[in-house]
């Protein structure tokens, strides 16, 4: 939450390679999606299901495949749970997924994937934007430290840190906060429902694959596939057969 689409593009762009027209959208409050004021009155889950729900009756389609990556995949199971009659399919990409369990331990996994030198740099940055030098180069830095965490491949870091750096902190947290004022929580919940659901999981993510494996027990039809020498992104680490899995999941009827 607080990032807006720009970092999904290339991914949409596969994507629409398979014949499917793909939609990328700026949450509230990030990228062109302006809003006059930002609080909890402004910024909730229940809102943002709306702005999707609202955006699939402006566009005129009946029904549609819901791609969840990350914090998405929380955005994905909200929105079924609301307006499950509006989903053909659902992907969910290194996701939270259905509970806040991924809260108690993604901090620590994020650790274990950065060297002690990495950890002490993104200490000193954080303690520098805590401080008030909130500058555009100590944010940059920090992002590039700390976007080593999320790629197995490391030559993809400067990628991800471009999203990191862009993220809407004030966001982020109104999104986490009512997420646990709602008390966030669809553990094999749609156990009924035979709604296609596709889980995709790099075996080196910061999200565990325990997450994943409950994600796809939550749903009446899903399937899990692990990645190998993945991280968080898996169409970075694992390009060629993360599409393939997409594309094959898309085409099944």
């Amino acid at each position: 939450p607080g990032m807006n689409s720009e970092g999904f593009t290339h991914i949409a762009e596969q994507i629409a390679k398979f014949g499917y027209q793909t939609i990328i959208y700026d949450q509230r409050g990030t990228g062109k999606t302006i809003l006059d004021k930002i609080d909890s009155t402004t910024i909730t889950m229940e809102l943002m299901a709306q702005d999707i729900e609202n955006l699939r009756e402006e566009l005129g389609i009946k029904k549609w495949v819901v791609f969840g990556q990350s914090f998405g995949g929380l955005m994905a199971t909200y929105y079924f749970a609301k307006y499950p009659q509006s989903i053909e399919k659902i992907i969910f990409s290194a996701s939270g997924g259905v509970n806040l369990d991924f809260m108690k331990y993604i901090g620590k996994r994020i650790n274990q994937n950065l060297t002690t030198v990495q950890k002490d740099s993104i200490d000193f940055y954080q303690n520098k934007i805590d401080n008030g030098e909130n500058t555009p180069e100590n944010v940059q830095k920090r992002a590039d430290i700390l976007a080593n965490a999320y790629v197995f491949d490391k030559k993809h870091a400067s990628v991800i840190a471009k999203r990191l750096a862009q993220a809407n902190f004030k966001i982020n947290r109104l999104v986490m906060n009512d997420l646990q004022k709602i008390k966030f929580n669809y553990k094999n919940a749609f156990k009924e429902n035979n709604t296609p659901v596709l889980v995709l999981q790099g075996e080196n993510d910061i999200v565990s694959i325990e997450t994943a494996k409950e994600i796809q027990n939550s749903f009446g039809n899903a399937k899990l596939v692990l990645f190998k020498k993945c991280g968080h992104y898996g169409w970075l680490d694992a390009k060629k057969q993360y599409l393939k899995t997409i594309k094959d999941f898309l085409n099944k009827i």
